[in-house]
């Protein structure tokens, strides 16, 4: 089987879920192509559609939120939306692709590539097998106006919000988020089996996974670790929070802080906090599922990934302040299934922290929140689903 999987630089969740699933048919022994599908109009065009977003998120993160309620409400008004449009110009890029590389199936764990899909369908272009994968607990704009085969969804109690969106249930495929196997792989187990949960030796295994994650970081064994990050583009606030947790960890607890992409905000920390002996501040960093298996708990914005990699590795989750619009939503999803928590100041933030972190009855509470209400093992039900229809 060759599979196409076509994601877009729009911060790195979308990225990371497509590494995931070609991660996932690769041991399958099946081909996997991870494509920046608007690199096929040029180089140029790929950054400055990444730059303008992540830059805006960085800077007007309430501009970024007032444009998703105009995406909402163009969605409601409008049969195809300036997105639809914009995006078809890129069908001709992606057929003359299609004619050199062909695929049995092509995977879309973001909106662009699939609102091209679609304006190629609709101009009667021939196409394999098209699967769109959503990356948020919630529908964002302008999926409804997408035509692609199936849907990948992460949750069954989105199917109504999602059915009244206009996208037909029979479209609808209860998957999960994909997630790197090294979120999942320590508990072992089937799809079907993964949701065996709230056992003394799932305790145990969950102990022993932590000890050897943090041997393989070189961490202290007896030490409590916080991890704060803001995902790939080091969003969240971070400066504001860092100094009120520092004012509040004790002796044997340790901060670690992961900037992300966001250069200048590890500057910062650096210049701030780099000679102070409590806490570790890193970049970016390639092993973030062996630091969610090594820390106690977990400071991070709600993207969709990464609360789906720290809950697949059942990792306390204190939620910061989302990027207004799809986050906000995440953000209460995980609230209310007890996957996380969440607060309004630093001080509440930090505040429900360390309840947590010195709390095992609350720690472990969400943990088995998080083990039963996750799908752990989500790439690979895309696969097996995939075979079904190929």
């Amino acid at each position: 089987m060759n599979v196409l999987i076509l994601s877009c630089n729009t911060g790195g969740g979308h990225n990371a879920a497509a590494r995931a699933v070609a991660e996932t048919f690769r041991a399958h022994g099946d081909e996997a192509v991870v494509l920046d599908y608007l690199k096929l109009a040029g180089e140029k065009v790929s950054r400055t559609v990444g730059n303008v977003y992540v830059e805006t998120v960085k800077i007007a993160p309430g501009l970024f939120g007032l444009l998703y309620k105009i995406g909402m409400l163009v969605s409601r008004l409008l049969r195809r939306s300036p997105v639809y449009y914009v995006n078809g110009k890129m069908a001709v890029y992606l057929a003359a692709y299609l004619k050199k590389h062909p695929a049995d199936v092509i995977v879309m764990p973001h909106l662009y590539p699939a609102e091209t899909i679609t304006y190629m369908k609709r101009k009667g272009m021939k196409l394999p097998l098209t699967v769109a994968v959503m990356t948020d607990y919630t529908c964002i704009p302008f999926w409804e106006e997408t035509d692609c085969d199936y849907y990948m969804i992460p949750h069954e109690s989105l199917i109504p919000e999602i059915v009244k969106r206009g996208i037909p249930e029979e479209k609808l495929v209860v998957t999960g988020i994909p997630v790197a196997a090294a979120c999942s792989e320590p508990w072992g187990g089937t799809p079907e089996e993964s949701a065996a949960a709230d056992t003394h030796a799932h305790s145990i295994v969950r102990k022993k996974v932590q000890q050897a994650a943090k041997k393989s970081l070189g961490l202290e064994e007896k030490q409590r670790y916080i991890l704060v990050a803001g995902g790939s583009m080091g969003a969240g606030s971070i400066d504001r929070l860092i100094p009120a947790l520092l004012r509040r960890i004790q002796g044997e607890e340790h901060l670690i802080l992961i900037c992300g992409s966001n250069q200048k905000l590890e500057q910062r920390m650096q210049a701030r906090f780099g000679r102070d002996a409590r806490m570790t501040i890193l970049g970016s960093v390639s092993n973030m599922p062996v630091y969610l298996h090594a820390c106690d708990i977990i400071y991070t914005k709600p993207g969709g990934l990464t609360s789906t990699e720290a809950a697949v590795t059942e990792i306390p989750i204190v939620h910061t302040k989302p990027i207004p619009g799809c986050e906000t939503k995440n953000r209460s999803f995980f609230v209310k299934k007890g996957m996380s928590v969440t607060a309004y100041t630093e001080y509440g933030l930090v505040r429900k922290g360390m309840q947590l972190l010195h709390n095992p009855g609350k720690r472990n509470a969400m943990q088995r929140a998080q083990c039963q209400g996750m799908e752990k093992h989500s790439a690979e039900k895309i696969y097996q689903f995939v075979k079904t229809k190929i």
